[in-house]
C-alpha cells in the first residue's frame, strides 16, 4: 500500500523520483509553481521542453529534472475553470492518472503533485482536492511502482483541504 501524505513545501526543494508541474499547454514555462520549476531546473529544463511539442489539457509529458533534486519532472495541463461546463473534473482527474502513469513507466517510487489549476486556473480548492485524491487512489493499484506520493502545499488553506481529505480517506 502506497503511503500518500499532505506536506507544506516548496515542491521544487523535494528529493523525490518525479514532481509535477501545473504547465501550460507550450510547456514553455509560465507563472506560478511551472515559472517555479523552470526557474529552479534551469536552461536544459526549457531546451528538453521545446522538443515536446506542448501537450493537450488533461494529459502530462515527462522530461528530466536537469538542476533539481528529483529525476524527473511530470508537466501535467490541468483545465482553467469555466463553471464546470467543459469537463474540468475529468480532465484534472486526467492529469493525475495520466502523471501516475508516466511515473510508474519511469520506474519512480515517489511522486509529488501541486494543487493543479488552483491557482490562476481558478479551480474550486475543495472539489479540486477531492478529484486529486480520490483520483491518485484508484489509481495507484495500476501503478505498483509509484509507492510514495505528497500532496505539496504553498499555502496553509490548501495543506488543510489536502489533511482533510486524506483523513476522510482513509476513515
Amino acid at each position: 500500500m502506497a503511503r500518500l501524505e499532505a506536506l507544506k513545501a516548496d515542491i521544487t526543494t523535494l528529493e523525490v523520483d518525479a514532481i509535477v508541474n501545473a504547465a501550460n499547454k507550450s510547456l514553455l514555462g509560465g507563472g506560478g509553481v511551472d515559472g517555479a520549476i523552470h526557474r529552479k531546473a534551469g536552461k536544459g529544463l526549457l531546451r528538453e521542453c521545446e522538443t515536446l511539442g506542448g501537450c493537450e489539457t488533461g494529459d502530462a509529458k515527462i522530461t528530466g529534472g536537469h538542476d533539481l533534486p528529483a529525476r524527473h519532472v511530470i508537466h501535467a495541463v490541468g483545465p482553467r475553470w469555466s463553471g464546470g461546463k467543459k469537463n474540468e473534473p475529468e480532465l484534472l482527474a486526467n492529469c493525475y492518472r495520466r502523471s501516475l502513469q508516466l511515473a510508474h513507466e519511469a520506474g519512480c517510487a515517489s511522486i509529488a503533485f501541486p494543487a493543479i489549476s488552483c491557482g490562476i486556473y481558478h479551480f474550486p480548492p475543495e472539489q479540486a482536492v477531492k478529484i486529486a485524491v480520490r483520483t491518485v487512489i484508484d489509481t495507484l493499484p495500476s501503478t505498483p511502482s509509484v509507492q510514495h506520493v505528497v500532496f505539496a502545499c504553498f499555502q496553509d488553506d490548501m495543506l488543510a483541504l489536502y489533511r482533510a481529505e486524506l483523513d476522510a480517506a482513509n476513515a
